[in-house]
C-alpha cells in the first residue's frame, strides 16, 4: 500500500505576507482533502496527513498544474482569495493537490521548490 501525500502550491508573484500566505495554504488543505473522497483521506489522515508547500511564479504555472491534476483524477482545489485583506476579491492564491498516493503527487510536482 503507497504512502498518500497532499501538496500546497502557492505563487510566488503575489508576494503575501506569513499570515494571508499561511491562511490560504490552510484553505488549499482543507478544500483539496474534501475533494479527495472518504477512503483517500483516510488513508491520509492514517499516515500522519503528509504535506508539503512548494511555489510556482505565476498563475499560468498554478493553472497548469491543476489541469495536470485533474488528468491524472487527483483532487486539485484551485483556491480564490474573497479580497478581504491585501489582495483582490478573486485573486487566485494557491493549489491544493491531493492527498493521494505519493508516487503520483511527485510526478507532477517534482520539479518544484519549497516555499
Amino acid at each position: 500500500m503507497s504512502e498518500y501525500k497532499q501538496s500546497i502550491i502557492v505563487r510566488c508573484d503575489l508576494k503575501l505576507s506569513r499570515g494571508k500566505l499561511a491562511a490560504q495554504v490552510a484553505h488549499a488543505a482543507v478544500t483539496a482533502s474534501d475533494l479527495a473522497g472518504v477512503d483517500a483521506a483516510g488513508e491520509w489522515k492514517r499516515g500522519g496527513q503528509k504535506k508539503i508547500v512548494l511555489q510556482v511564479p505565476d498563475l499560468e504555472d498554478l493553472i497548469e498544474l491543476q489541469q495536470t491534476a485533474k488528468q491524472e483524477h487527483i483532487p486539485a482545489a484551485l483556491i480564490v482569495d474573497a479580497g478581504y485583506t491585501e489582495i483582490p476579491a478573486g485573486t487566485v492564491t494557491a493549489l491544493g493537490i491531493g492527498p493521494a498516493p505519493e508516487e503520483k503527487i511527485n510526478k507532477i510536482t517534482k520539479n518544484l521548490k519549497l516555499v
